[in-house]
């Protein structure tokens, strides 16, 4: 396991359709690569996520933002309890070492700026985009497709 790269997914509860075949792709990418997902551990992008890496066999970690490992989505294999709200997202970024935001809402972004601040990269999949001062910033990686954006988070991860 020592040379596996942790890859977290983050995106919405409440995703679209879309959205949701993405993030099972996604994670059914980072399981054939033998990347370690990472992920808040709940419904919507977490789930499919997880759902998609495990079908492939992959590892899959959710940091829970409250005190009951039963509230994980049933693709968790590891969950931890935080206890800590949203808070919790810090720890979601701060154990990869690289990030996929697939969608998102407001948590998703505060968990992009968490990683960003940390020079983690964030890969983005129909995810917020930036601007800073009304110009562009392309902090935010953009990828086509899920297979792009797990290639991009691996190349990328930072040691």
């Amino acid at each position: 396991m020592s040379n596996n790269k942790f890859i977290a997914v983050i995106g919405g509860g409440s995703p679209s359709v879309q959205e949701i075949q993405m993030a099972e792709e996604v994670g059914r990418e980072l399981a054939l690569r033998h990347a370690i997902l990472i992920c808040g551990g709940l419904g919507g992008v977490m789930e499919a996520a997880c759902k998609g890496a495990q079908a492939q066999g992959g590892l899959t970690i959710g940091i829970l933002p409250g005190d009951n490992r039963q509230a994980a989505n049933p693709y968790v294999q590891i969950p931890i309890a935080t206890g800590l709200g949203y808070v919790r997202n810090i720890a979601v970024v701060k154990s990869a070492q690289a990030v996929i935001a697939v969608g998102g809402r407001y948590g998703t972004l505060s968990e992009i700026s968490y990683a960003l601040s940390s020079n983690i990269p964030v890969i983005g999949l129909k995810t917020w985009s930036l601007s800073r001062n009304g110009k562009p910033d392309s902090s935010i990686i953009l990828a086509k497709n899920p297979p792009e954006a797990v290639t991009k988070a691996l190349d990328l991860a930072r040691a």
